[in-house]
């Protein structure tokens, strides 16, 4: 399963971050690296962004990128 398809406030960890080149190299720069927890804290009205909560700080990401991001639920 990809991090867009968690419902609000469920809880998960990275298992994977695919994607090529910047794109990979920018998800784990701001810290989605795997065996992180995450929570995911907010959608936005039409559906994207999401916000996420990982290691103590907020993370807004496009879905287009959070589909790159797997994970397995807590």
């Amino acid at each position: 399963m990809t991090l867009d398809e968690l419902e609000v406030g469920e809880e998960a960890i990275i298992t994977a971050v695919n994607g090529e080149g910047a794109l990979r190299r920018h998800l784990l720069g701001m810290g989605c690296i795997p065996k992180t927890r995450v929570q995911l804290h907010k959608v936005a009205p039409m559906k994207d962004p999401i916000e996420i909560r990982l290691r103590g700080y907020l993370l807004t990401l496009r879905v287009e990128d959070a589909k790159n991001i797997e994970v397995s639920k807590l």
